[in-house]
């Protein structure tokens, strides 16, 4: 008898802090695929590859910019986070420098601050960008559920 695993399927999303530009905004694409909206950039882990590798390749795949991984923030894991199926993200905070570029499955690219974020965020990037902001302004790390 053949036993059948069902597997969370492993992500990457890289909030890209644009550190030639004051207040060092972030990158976000917005989605050309559904679900529609904005999102963090990120995607899927390529089997025989690393999660940094993953993120690196994302980041220039979606935004045409050279990242530097700075750390893994957190990792989100609800099975609800993603309608297509049960994934999990690791975030990475990354910098880089230039003029981010529409690519891949992104549809169009923008460049934000805290306080002027778009209003509809894809999967769970509005609890993601929460946490980030206040990580960023005040140090505190998101809470383990």
């Amino acid at each position: 008898m053949t036993m059948s695993y069902r597997n969370p399927v492993p992500t990457v999303d890289i909030i890209i802090e644009l550190v030639d530009r004051p207040h060092r905004p972030i990158v976000l694409i917005e989605r050309h695929n559904l679900p529609l909206g904005w999102a963090i950039p990120g995607g899927f882990v390529d089997y025989g590859e690393s999660v940094e590798v993953a993120a690196r390749r994302e980041a220039l795949e979606e935004t045409g910019l050279r990242v530097e991984l700075l750390e893994q923030f957190q990792v989100y894991s609800d099975p609800n986070r993603d309608p297509r199926q049960h994934t999990l993200s690791i975030v990475f905070l990354a910098i880089a420098t230039g003029e981010p570029l529409a690519g891949d499955d992104a549809k169009g690219i923008g460049i934000f601050e805290s306080w002027h974020l778009p209003s509809k965020l894809c999967f769970d990037h509005d609890q993601i960008l929460r946490d980030y902001w206040r990580y960023r302004h005040y140090g505190i790390r998101p809470r383990l559920n």
